[in-house]
C-alpha cells in the first residue's frame, strides 16, 4: 500500500515541511553528489549513525566504513542522508503527504522541534536495539515516522487515496488514517521481530521508535484551536490564528 493524497485541506502554508523537503534534496544533490559512488560513501560513512562506533561495542559483522564516524552527533545528521534516489524521494513524498497537516496542527517552530525531537529518538531506538551494528544507519524515514504517529492520533478518520497493488491487481482505494497507519507500524514492528541482524538494510526500530515518539510527542506540541478546526470542517478567520502560527 503506497499512500497518494489525504482529503485534510491546511489551515498555515506548510513552511517548514516544504524547507525540510528542500533541505533533504540540498543533502542529497551537494554533500552526497546525487548518488555518485565515492560521495555517496563518504557521506554515509563520515555523518551516517553507526551504532558501534556510538555505543563503542565490538561491531558485529563487517563495517564498509573505516573507523572515524562522528559519534552521537550522527544521530542528528543521519536524517538528512539517504541512500539513494527511491528512498529519498519515498521518503519525501511520505514528508509531504502527512508533515503539512501536522504542521497545521502545531505551528512551524513547533514542527521543527517536534520533527527534530521524533528523528533523534528514532535514531537512538536503532542504536538501542542494534548496539554493535557496522551498518550505517541513514534516512529522514525515522523522523517521518514521528509525523504519521503523530497524523494518527490528530486525525485517524480522515481519508487517504491509496495504491493497493497485489500481483496484477492494481487499484486507489481510500482508506481511512488509522487503517493505512496502523498497518504500516504493524510491518515495522514485525519487520523488527524478524530480522534481528542489520534488517536487511531497513532500519525498523528506528521506524517504530520514531513512531511511538509522534504518538507521545503530539499532545504537548499540538495546538488544540487548530485540531479542532480542521475536525470541524470550519476555515479559521486568520485573526484566530495567534502569531500567524509560528509559535
Amino acid at each position: 500500500m503506497f499512500p497518494l493524497r489525504d482529503e485534510n485541506p491546511t489551515e498555515l502554508t506548510p513552511y517548514i515541511t516544504f524547507v525540510l523537503v528542500l533541505a533533504n534534496v540540498a543533502v542529497w544533490l551537494m554533500v552526497q553528489g546525487a548518488g555518485a559512488e565515492a560521495a555517496l560513501t563518504e557521506s554515509v560513512c563520515s555523518l551516517g549513525a553507526i551504532p558501534a562506533e556510538i555505543t563503542g561495542a565490538s561491531p558485529s559483522g563487517r563495517s564498509p566504513c573505516a573507523p572515524g564516524g562522528l559519534g552521537w552527533s550522527a544521530l542528528g545528521t543521519s536524517m538528512f542522508l539517504h541512500g539513494g534516489w527511491l528512498h529519498l524521494i519515498g521518503n519525501m513524498w511520505f514528508l509531504w503527504i502527512f508533515g503539512n497537516n501536522v504542521e497545521d496542527s502545531m505551528g512551524h517552530l513547533r514542527f521543527v522541534v517536534f520533527y527534530l525531537l521524533c528523528g533523534l529518538a528514532a535514531s537512538g531506538a536503532h542504536v538501542v536495539m542494534q548496539p554493535a551494528s557496522a551498518v550505517p544507519m541513514v534516512g529522514a524515514s525515522g523522523a517521518i515516522s514521528g509525523v504519521m504517529g503523530a497524523y494518527l492520533l490528530l486525525y485517524p478518520k480522515v481519508r487517504i487515496d491509496t495504491l493497493f497493488f497485489f500481483v496484477i491487481f492494481v487499484r486507489v482505494i481510500p482508506l481511512p488514517a488509522w487503517f493505512m497507519l496502523v498497518y504500516w507500524f504493524a510491518i515495522q514492528l514485525l519487520g523488527g521481530f524478524a530480522t534481528p541482524g542489520a534488517g536487511g538494510g531497513v532500519a525498523f526500530w528506528a521506524h517504530v521508535g520514531g513512531f511511538v515518539a509522534g504518538v507521545l510527542l503530539i499532545k504537548p506540541f499540538e495546538r488544540r484551536q487548530l485540531v479542532e478546526a480542521k475536525r470541524a470542517h470550519r476555515k479559521l478567520d486568520p485573526r484566530e490564528i495567534p502569531n500567524r502560527g509560528w509559535f
